[in-house]
Order: structure tokens, then C-alpha cells, then sequence
């Protein structure tokens, strides 16, 4: 029987409903969290370079301000839906409970392909969106970052459009982050989520009994996330024999040259045509037929589904991206003994340093690239620590664990606000 596609919103509330369920938490907690608090979608006209006019749409969901301000990037993609902006609004909620982070979750998109713009284009539509979002956006409110096909530039304009329209003549660098270095960036956030990817499997690698220095690793995405996952897991020890991106897989058993890999997709924008002594140009979706020890998808949603999961043959998934395994596959994994260390723990080191940026921007005391790393570093392993003590005194897996860890956490706020009112049936007085 084919499984039932799922859009990442549903995926979303399944895994919210199974955790709630596992703590015999209520029904009302259950209902409060699977929906966002606010959704807001927007039309944004832009002037094209022949003198017409596009309008182009998005959004920007926010999930839950119970704990503070909520954070999450923007992407610019022509797939994307309003409940897969409200997923990821969703998953960073629970990714920033995770991880101890002050924030609630958010997210943004703008239905577009950003390749068929020019730079000016590019801009307006950037600036546009940041015009249309600035009424329930602000440092104190919610705090945008980059996410798919946008980086420090798109936020840069951003910053200044959301200046000036303040009208006070400051530049309120702490409205969004993941800046350039140069204009109130952070050291150490271009590379923070693919960092703290090779950090989660570093941990789970001890877990699992095994050392990183003899294993082999797959990473699918080599965009800023799965470039920068294979170098530091390269640096780590772990030898990568495969990577892959929109255009092809690139597969070298002897272990490929990441350094030299990055360098070209820089200049060629694709692995398509990429050689090394040893190496073999491959379909994309061949990387998951590729054995070894540690896959790292770090693309989109979705990648591994049903119909790839029993295909694999790997010992650990560490998720890059957000949602790449689907339920039904991740039953398969489970079921052939495959440990999985879940997307809002394995790639929350981008939020992660957003929010050392953030407060360095409040601030205005800025900390050495080391001084990033070692505080991303202490914020993750200590998740991880944490969840995998959950994960033995409940007898779950990772996902529910991680899952289990933030809805405890923000359940107290969410009474103590009295958002909520029941108390979970062993706590009533009877």
C-alpha cells in the first residue's frame, strides 16, 4: 500500500498529538499547540525590470509567544504552501524549547523563485516583504533570519527597510539576524546549523558505542546547511563518501574532498560536474543507496519516505533539514534498528546562534568566533544529554523525547499565564 502523502503541517500535529499522549498531558495543551497563534498572509506587488508590475504572495506564521518573542527564518522558494510555513513555525517552537532558547516559534515564506530575479529585483521583493510584515514583526515581537534561498543580503535589506519605516533615523540591527558581519552580523552563523549537525553526530556516534573517526557519512543538500555538515563532520574524523544537491550525487568511497567540493559549487552553483580521483557522478536520489555509517539529509522536507526508507543502510540519521523523514518512514527506520537524532534538536544550531546575535545586538558587546562556537556547543550537547536521558527512563525514541522535553517546558508558562486551565487528570484534586 503507497503511503499516504502527508503535508508537513499534519506531519507536525502527528508528532505534537504522540507526545502529548506519552506524557498524559490534556487534550486542551494538545489543541492550544497544534495550531499557530497567528498566520498572516500578504500580497506584495513588485516592479519588474521591464516596468510591469508581479504581485507575489506570502506569509509569516507565528506558533506560540508563551515563552518570549518568537524567531524563525524566511524562505524564498516556488513550492512554498501556507501549512508548510506553519510546520516550520511549528518546529521551531519546539526547536528553540529544545534548546533553552527565550523564544515561541515563527516562520516566513514568499512564493517565488528568486533564480529567475534579477539582484534589483530581488531586492524589492525583499523589501516589500519586510514592508508588509513590519505591523507584528519588532526585537521585543518576532525576530525573522534567513532560511532557504535567502542570506545575510536579503536580511540587510530588510533591516533597512523595516528602519525607515520606523521613522526614528536608527537602524534596529536586532530585528532580524543572520546580517553580513559587517552590519551587526554574528561570527560563526553561516556556518552554525551545518556545525551543530556534525556536533549531533559526534554525540549520537558516543551514544551508539562507536567513534566518529572510523565511520562513513552521507549528506543529501549541499547548500549552506549539507556543505557545511560535511565539512565539519570531514574535520571530525568521519570520512564523506557521499554528497548530493538538486543536480546529482557525488560518491567517492575512499572519502571525498569537501574543501575542494565547496569551492566549486562557489563558482558552478552545482556538484553536477564535479570530479575527483576515485569519484563517480550519480542520480541524486542514489545517495540514499549509498551505505554507510551516518546520513545527514539536509535538503527539504520529505526526503525519505516509505517507498526509500527500506533502502537505507546506515546506522544513524542525523536531520539537517526540517521534516526530511516522514512518520511512515520513520517507523521503517526504527523498526531496522536505525537511531535518529530529530530535526529540532540536529539543526538547531542556526536559532541557536540567531540568538546569540540577537543579544549582541541588544547589547552591543559582540564575541569572538571561538566564544560562538564553545556557547553553541554547551547549548546543544546539553539538549542532547538531556534527551537521551528522557529517552531511557520513558523507553521512547529520540523524536518523542525531544518532542516530550519542550512540551513540558512550555506547558508550566502556558498555565501559570492561565492560557490554559486544565491540569493533567493526575494532578487534579479529587
Amino acid at each position: 500500500m503507497a503511503e499516504k502523502t502527508l503535508n508537513p503541517f499534519e506531519i507536525a500535529q502527528r508528532q505534537i498529538r504522540k507526545a502529548v499522549d506519552e506524557l498524559n498531558e490534556t487534550d486542551e495543551l494538545y489543541y492550544f499547540l497544534s495550531e499557530p497563534m497567528r498566520t498572516l498572509e500578504v500580497s506584495i506587488p513588485v516592479t519588474m525590470d521591464d516596468g510591469h508590475t508581479k504581485v507575489f504572495t506570502g506569509y509569516r506564521v507565528q506558533h506560540n509567544d508563551a515563552i518570549g518573542p518568537t524567531k524563525g527564518g524566511i524562505r524564498f522558494h516556488p513550492k512554498v504552501t501556507k501549512d508548510e510555513v506553519k510546520a516550520l513555525a511549528t518546529w521551531m517552537t519546539f526547536k528553540c524549547l529544545v534548546v533553552g532558547l527565550p523564544y515561541g516559534g515563527a516562520k516566513g515564506g514568499v512564493i517565488v523563485d528568486p533564480k529567475e530575479l534579477s539582484k534589483v529585483e530581488l531586492e524589492r521583493l525583499s523589501r516589500g516583504y519586510a514592508n508588509a510584515i513590519s505591523p507584528i514583526i519588532g526585537p521585543k515581537k518576532d525576530i525573522p533570519a534567513p532560511d532557504v534561498n535567502t542570506d545575510g543580503q536579503v536580511m540587510a535589506w530588510m533591516v533597512d527597510e523595516y528602519s525607515q519605516l520606523r521613522g526614528t533615523g536608527q537602524t534596529v540591527h536586532a530585528v532580524f539576524t543572520g546580517k553580513p558581519v559587517e552590519f551587526g552580523g554574528c561570527l560563526g552563523r553561516t556556518e552554525a546549523t551545518g556545525y551543530g549537525v556534525a556536533l549531533m553526530a559526534r554525540e549520537a556516534v558516543k551514544e551508539l558505542g562507536m567513534e566518529l573517526d572510523v565511520t562513513t557519512s552521507t549528506v543529501q543538500g549541499f547548500g549552506n546547511v549539507g556543505s557545511y555538515a560535511a565539512k565539519y563532520l570531514s574535520e571530525l574524523g568521519s570520512k564523506v563518501i557521499g554528497i548530493s544537491d538538486f543536480s546529482c550525487c557525488i560518491h567517492n568511497p575512499k572519502g571525498l574532498n569537501i574543501k575542494k567540493a565547496m569551492e566549486y559549487v562557489k563558482v558552478n552553483k552545482l556538484l553536477t560536474g564535479y570530479e575527483e580521483v576515485d569519484s563517480t557522478e550519480l542520480s541524486r536520489d542514489e545517495l540514499f543507496l549509498i551505505e554507510s555509517d551516518l546520513i545527514a539529509p539536509c535538503a527539504l522536507e520529505n526526503a525519505i519516505t516509505s517507498k526509500n526508507a527500506e533502502d537505507i543502510k546506515t546506522k544513524l540519521i542525523v536531520e539537517g533539514a526540517n521534516g526530511p523523514t516522514t512518520p511512515e518512514a520513520e517507523k521503517i527506520l526504527l523498526r531496522k534498528g536505525v537511531f535518529i537524532v530529530p530535526d529540532i534538536l540536529a539543526n538547531a544550531g542556526g536559532v541557536t546562534v540567531s540568538y546569540l546575535e540577537w543579544v549582541q545586538n541588544l547589547y552591543h558587546y559582540y564575541w569572538s568566533f571561538k566564544e560562538i562556537q564553545d556557547k553553541q556547543e554547551d547549548k546543544m550537547v546539553e539538549a542532547f544529554e538531556n534527551i537521551i536521558h528522557l529517552m531511557r527512563e520513558k523507553d521512547v525514541d529520540m523524536r518523542s523525547a525531544a518532542y516530550m522535553i519542550a512540551i513540558q517546558k512550555i506547558a508550566i508558562p502556558l498555565r501559570l499565564r492561565g492560557w490554559i486551565y486544565e491540569e493533567k487528570p493526575e494532578d487534579k484534586v479529587k
